[in-house]
Order: C-alpha cells, then sequence, then structure tokens
C-alpha cells in the first residue's frame, strides 16, 4: 500500500509537470519584503499569524500570490516569512517566525504529518460515514488549509485551500495527504465567498484518484446531515 501510494504521488506530479515551477512558491521572489507599521509588530510577536494591509508600511519586490515573502520591523529587523495575499485583507499568513526555518517541501511536509499525527485518535474512531477534521489550518501551522477526511484509507480527502499560501502549496500538499494517510482520493472543496476574498480562483474538483459522489451523508458530532461536495452546502437530515 505505502508504495502505491508513493508510486501515485509521483505521478499527481508528473501529470502537472507543467506547473513544477509553482511547486516552491518560495523561490518565486526571494527579495519580498514586507516592512510592518511601528508597533504593529507586537500583536505578530503574541502568536496572531494575520497581517492586515493597515499593518503594513511598505512592500518591496513584487511575488505572485503565495509567494513567500520576509517580514520585519520598521527597523529592519526579522519578525516571519508568511505567504503574500495581495488581494486579500489578510496581505500576508505567517509560516513561521524563526528566521532559520525555511519555507520549504520539508516543512509542508513535517506539518502535515504533525497535523495527521494530532487527529489520529479521533479518526481511528471514525465510523465510515462520520466526517473528521484532519487538518485545523492555523491550529497546525497551515494558514487557511482545512482537511477532512470520511471513510478511511478507502474513503475520500476534503480539501479547502482558503489562503493564497496553502493554495500556491498544493501540490506538495496533496501528495504529503496521500502519503500520510494511504487515502488515494483527494477532492477540494472551494468556498465561493472565501476564495473570492482572497483573490482565488473558485474551483471544486478532484485533485487525485476517484471523484467522490456529487452528495454525500455524513456524520459530524452525532448531527446526520447532507453535503453537497461541488458547493459545500449541508442539509440537516432527520
Amino acid at each position: 500500500m505505502a508504495e502505491q501510494n508513493a508510486v501515485l504521488a509521483d505521478s499527481l506530479l508528473r501529470y502537472h509537470a507543467p506547473l513544477l515551477s509553482l511547486l516552491s512558491p518560495a523561490l518565486w521572489n526571494t527579495m519580498l519584503i514586507i516592512t510592518i507599521k511601528q508597533g504593529k509588530e507586537k500583536s505578530l510577536l503574541a502568536g496572531d499569524p494575520w497581517i492586515y494591509a493597515s499593518a503594513i508600511e511598505r512592500v518591496d519586490g513584487h511575488g505572485k500570490p503565495g509567494a513567500t515573502a520576509l517580514v520585519q520591523t520598521s527597523a529592519r529587523k526579522f519578525l516571519a516569512r508568511a505567504a503574500w495575499a495581495p488581494k486579500s485583507q489578510i496581505q500576508a499568513r505567517v509560516w513561521t517566525l524563526d528566521e532559520k526555518q525555511p519555507v520549504d517541501h520539508a516543512l509542508i511536509k513535517n506539518r502535515i504529518k504533525a497535523a495527521l499525527a494530532k487527529s489520529a485518535p479521533a479518526a481511528r474512531k471514525a465510523m465510515p460515514d462520520q466526517l473528521v477534521r484532519l487538518v485545523n489550518a492555523e491550529d497546525d501551522g497551515l494558514p487557511g488549509l482545512l482537511v477532512d477526511g470520511f471513510g478511511g484509507q478507502d474513503g475520500h480527502l476534503l480539501c479547502q485551500f482558503q489562503a493564497a499560501g496553502v493554495d500556491a502549496w498544493k501540490i506538495p500538499i496533496v501528495q504529503a495527504l496521500i502519503a500520510a494517510t494511504g487515502c488515494p482520493n483527494v477532492y477540494e472543496m472551494s468556498d465561493e465567498l472565501i476564495r473570492k476574498g482572497e483573490g482565488l480562483p473558485v474551483k471544486s474538483r478532484t485533485l487525485a484518484g476517484e471523484e467522490p459522489p456529487a452528495r454525500v451523508s455524513l456524520v459530524e458530532k452525532g448531527v446526520r446531515f447532507q453535503l453537497e461536495l461541488r458547493t459545500g452546502e449541508r442539509r440537516a437530515l432527520k
């Protein structure tokens, strides 16, 4: 099974060969620098991972949405590495406060593995029709990434890429999910309001493996509902 999942992950990479230049957003513009207004760094240092447009003094350099930016104080002191989102009111989301920590494939892979290890007890106890949160965005150091699973290894992983940073790292994220969970079926759900607010295209599609049914009946926290996968709409069932 592990070997099959590795082959599937490699196939996914080859299938998206034209997008290879997108695999390392950190390399898109190594000179993208965000300078924070004096005093606005306090919330960042206190653990708030969001940098709003109103907190930014200036941006030097150019980078595509999702590119890794160096964030510094008005005194030019290092603060963080963050994902650049020029079309969002939250213009950067922090990856790390550690100046020595690069934002690379290893970081993405390790954070996916750590998130799945944390949610593993709930996943093991889940019934086939139970929806389980496997990756929880900022709580797992992956800002904007939500991953829910149902049906175990033979089921599906439902991903929401709600920020430019994780959207840019989509292929490595999918590869890491497949390798770590053993589930080959990955589907992207899109919240139209959130994606448009981030300046991202609204797409619901199969990213790997088999396409799930358009609607699935699931249970979450004891409540049974029908989930429309393409829109994310939920309808309570009696």
